[in-house]
């Protein structure tokens, strides 16, 4: 079986409108794909970076999102169901060859909750305005103790399709998920967890954060003090553990203000970083800083 020491593939934000997400993360400077529908209800618009994604989502067509199924994880639902407490980030995805092969390996694993790999298809507009089929499996992981926080892998079937430089561009600079940022009363709890979705070793505490290192970006869990800190806001979701804040890396953090100042985004700057909050990410704070 393959190690899940994979990258991060995505993130999933979730909008109540999705006009309005589009919309609002253009001021942020960033490209935005034409919407897509999903067959489960819900329908997309992505900001394409390089080797990962932001994946803006929102419930469009609920008559399409049926009763989950024993066995099955229920995406759509699982949507609509976060979205009726809050926008935000709802779920960190990792790159994967072989779904089928992860949700085995996953499901060999103490601990994580696994479901039957989600294989779909949808129709994404191209850049001259043709349409083609895309395809993924996703193969999911949960944990009771993270009822705001789902993992999965996704694979795709024709990349080919996907990945376009006309929507990899962006006015912001903007280049690569370099971090991801959950919040939680005791990091150390989760390690146990996350320890199982990726290589050994990939996960570790160090002076009461939790890191996980991987092939393309990090993710951090931290306590509420410890984010506000470094963020200068509190965490903008509830007392559960939750993802509260993303890091993009920029070509040069100066171009970043100037778009963001041109369309009068609110933000201000820790150290090397802009901050964006949460209001104005829709539920999650997003963080611009150089590449390193």
């Amino acid at each position: 079986m393959p190690e899940l020491n994979r990258g991060i593939d995505h993130l999933v934000l979730c909008a109540r409108d999705l006009a309005r997400a589009r919309k609002r993360y253009r001021a942020l400077g960033f490209t935005t794909t034409p919407p897509a529908l999903h067959p489960f209800g819900t329908g997309n618009s992505l900001v394409q970076l390089q080797g990962n994604f932001l994946e803006l989502i929102a419930v469009v067509e609920p008559e399409n999102i049926t009763p989950r199924e024993a066995g099955e994880f229920g995406f759509g639902g699982y949507v609509r169901h976060f979205l009726g407490r809050r926008e935000g980030m709802a779920m960190l995805v990792f790159e994967s060859q072989d779904a089928v092969a992860d949700q085995a390996e996953f499901a060999a694993k103490k601990g994580v909750e696994t479901y039957a790999p989600l294989h779909f298809q949808r129709q994404a507009k191209q850049p001259d305005g043709s349409s083609v089929t895309v395809a993924f499996s996703l193969a999911f992981a949960t944990s009771p103790a993270l009822p705001e926080a789902v993992f999965f892998t996704c694979q795709q079937h024709a990349p080919q399709y996907f990945w376009k430089p006309e929507y990899q561009t962006h006015a912001n600079g903007a280049r690569m998920v370099a971090e991801v940022v959950m919040v939680a009363p005791s990091p150390g709890d989760l390690a146990g967890f996350l320890g199982q979705l990726q290589t050994p070793g990939a996960v570790r505490l160090d002076g009461g954060t939790l890191r996980m290192t991987t092939a393309r970006g990090d993710l951090r869990v931290v306590t509420p003090d410890h984010f506000e800190r470094r963020f200068g806001t509190p965490p903008p979701g509830s007392a559960s553990p939750h993802f509260a804040a993303y890091r993009i890396v920029v070509d040069a953090i100066e171009e970043t203000m100037a778009v963001l100042d041109g369309n009068a985004m609110a933000y201000r700057r820790i150290e090397d970083c802009v901050i964006v909050d949460a209001d104005s990410g829709l539920g999650v704070v997003i963080a611009f800083s150089e590449m390193e």
